[in-house]
């Protein structure tokens, strides 16, 4: 199931995977995020906006993991997708596919074109080590990335993710990113103590990887 990461600017606050996911198929490594597997998303994203054929297989290792694709632009950096799994993927196919799904049909904006891609930066992110927490602030600003399921005013079970470097970014606290976790997820009514204690919580942690496109260009050259 495909999981959109963090919001699309700083918010004004008052935003199935297996918990037993703690390591690849093939045994755990250390350092599993390398700048190729960036490389390929570049190489993925051109051949789909050129219409050419996909690229050759790549080098690296192709171990199974839940892994999201970041695409940003600009110099500020601004958010252009993010969609990823908590479904361990073998990283060859979940590359090729969270490439162009995060790229061209992240519904909070339109596509990404020929045009822009000169000035995107693409980040990988290798999700690792979850655990489910003891109570919704039992996990570290900065080294954990956190999902959480809540019953909606509605009466309907929700879902809503940050990567572990969302809150940072941001300048939240926990609480903070609690409360924009649980608008991101579509809750609409008032946020209390008691609503924030009946949160599920799962930490996890993330290694994450980052390539511009004039790195990408060099490394081909």
């Amino acid at each position: 199931m495909s999981s959109v990461c963090c919001g699309t600017k700083k918010q004004k606050l008052n935003n199935s995977y297996s918990n037993n996911i703690e390591r690849p198929l093939n045994g755990y490594q250390e350092s599993v995020a390398i700048p190729d597997m960036c490389y390929f998303c570049f190489d993925v994203l051109y051949c789909q906006l050129h219409s050419m054929d996909p690229p050759q297989t790549p080098n690296f290792t192709n171990d199974a993991y839940p892994l999201f694709v970041t695409w940003k632009i600009g110099k500020e950096h601004r958010l252009r997708g993010c969609i990823g799994t908590f479904n361990a993927m073998h990283l060859h196919s979940g590359l090729r596919e969270y490439a162009i799904t995060s790229a061209l049909k992240d519904s909070r904006f339109t596509p990404i074109t020929r045009e822009e891609v000169p000035r995107l930066t693409v980040s990988v992110s290798i999700l690792q080590h979850f655990e489910e927490a003891e109570h919704y602030l039992d996990w570290k600003l900065g080294k954990h990335g956190i999902r959480i399921e809540f019953i909606s005013e509605r009466g309907s079970k929700r879902t809503a993710t940050y990567l572990p470097q969302v809150a940072t970014e941001q300048g939240w606290d926990q609480i903070q990113t609690i409360d924009s976790l649980l608008r991101k997820g579509g809750y609409k009514a008032a946020i209390t103590a008691d609503m924030r204690r009946s949160i599920k919580l799962t930490r996890y942690q993330s290694e994450e990887i980052s390539a511009t496109y004039n790195e990408y260009i060099n490394q081909r050259c």
